[in-house]
């Protein structure tokens, strides 16, 4: 079954359910009460998040929440623990259509931004390291094929990445160049029959497990930085592993060392010229990690607030005391408020609505409210915090990671800045 047919499946199968059967166990449903016209508030949805999806991104979302809880959720400690990647879960994702959701065609389901939002919040309630393998296979490997790629490169590629059969990863990144990758090293130089690429990236989500490497670089010629795409086997071409990693630990990271590796021309992707190509790509990943990171502050809160009831002292529960409770509310609002924000940012970008600055503040805010908030809820867990079983440590120490990545919580800030007083402050 196609990925468009499984989601239409899903949204029939949906529309015909009770609507008590449509909420899932974070979202409770809503009901008259204290008095006529009186909606009785939800604490699993305080803002009413679920009223503002449509069939299909409910029915898109329970997909992908059955699918991370089931298959995902059993695998995480283990990933985490041995620091060893599941070459399973690509293809699976791919086989419900998880993969590349808003492309339209080439075995893609063509879904709304806000359902890849959704897919994405799914995913990173179990992991970081989960989603940033998911992320970087959509956003930053198919949709520059797609946005910048010749129709033969996307009929090769973008079949059998939106399956999981092959996976890629996105080398701009360089060990002296994260923040400003206007100082790019690696060069790419025409030669007869294609290009020379050299240099080195690194921190590159994929890239030791990767098919394919789109990767940034100076072309000589003029100066301007264009994509390429490299395979896998390439004379020259290595990816070796980051090891003993402290956070994202599910997931796989290495470098990229191109030593003289010669590519044909049909490499090039000649629709994305300068830095506003690799840009758009992140743009498109750092909207989804907006979701993401309230998926784990999400578990997180869940699960400090089942052993906030279920833990005593001073012969009362944990969940009784004001500074617990205080600590659980914060996150909540912060959870509620950055989806709404979330939603909206989807809504635009769906109605071709969206300034790159809206994403800037949603990954600043949601990336650096879910750090802040886990880390307050992690206290409740006292000693217990130092244990891997309850999951909420992991999520903080990757959340400082996502935090960074795909530009800073500082980068966004001076984004931000520069469009609110027409001065930039960065420093050249």
């Amino acid at each position: 079954m196609s990925a468009t047919r499984l989601f239409h499946s899903q949204c029939h199968r949906v529309r015909n359910l009770p609507l008590t059967t449509l909420r899932s166990a974070t979202f409770a449903t809503t009901a008259p009460a204290h008095g006529k016209g009186q909606a009785q508030y939800n604490p699993g949805d305080p803002l009413l998040l679920e009223s503002l999806l449509t069939e299909e991104e409910i029915a898109i979302r329970d997909t992908a929440r059955e699918y991370c809880q089931e298959n995902l959720a059993p695998r995480v400690l283990e990933g985490w623990r041995t620091e060893v990647f599941n070459h399973n879960i690509l293809p699976e994702m791919g086989e419900l259509g998880l993969l590349g959701p808003t492309i339209h065609g080439y075995g893609c389901a063509g879904v709304s931004n806000v359902a890849y939002g959704l897919i994405a919040r799914e995913i990173e309630r179990v992991d970081s390291g989960y989603r940033s393998t998911a992320s970087v296979q959509s956003s930053l490997v198919m949709h520059p094929i797609h946005e910048f790629g010749t129709d033969a490169q996307k009929e090769k590629y973008l079949p059998r990445l939106a399956k999981g059969e092959i996976v890629g990863c996105f080398g701009l990144t360089e060990p002296n160049h994260g923040s400003d990758p206007a100082g790019m090293e690696t060069s790419a130089e025409e030669v007869d029959g294609g290009f020379v690429l050299r240099g080195s990236k690194t921190w590159i989500t994929n890239a030791p497990v990767a098919d394919i490497f789109v990767v940034w670089a100076r072309c000589k010629w003029d100066g301007k930085i264009r994509g390429f795409i490299l395979e896998k086997g390439l004379k020259g071409l290595e990816a070796p592993a980051i090891k003993n990693k402290v956070a994202l630990r599910a997931s796989v990271t290495g470098s990229i060392f191109m030593d003289s590796v010669k590519v044909s021309h049909d490499s090039l992707l000649p629709n994305g010229q300068g830095l506003s190509a690799p840009f758009s790509c992140l743009n498109s990943a750092r909207y989804g990690i907006s979701w993401g990171v309230m998926g784990a502050l999400e578990d997180c809160v869940n699960k400090a607030l089942a052993y906030a009831l279920e833990r005593k002292q001073f012969k009362r529960p944990l969940a009784s005391f004001q500074l617990v409770q205080k600590k659980l509310v914060d996150a909540q609002t912060e959870i509620a408020l950055g989806l709404q924000a979330s939603l909206q940012v989807g809504r635009l970008k769906d109605g071709n609505k969206l300034a790159p600055e809206m994403v800037s503040m949603v990954k600043r805010n949601n990336c650096g409210k879910a750090l802040q908030n886990a880390r307050i809820v992690l206290d409740i867990l006292g000693g217990n915090a130092a244990s891997d079983e309850y999951h909420i440590g992991r999520h903080v120490a990757n959340l400082q990671v996502v935090n960074t990545y795909e530009g800073t919580y500082d980068i966004h800030t001076l984004i931000l800045g520069k469009a609110l007083t027409g001065t930039q402050a960065f420093a050249n």
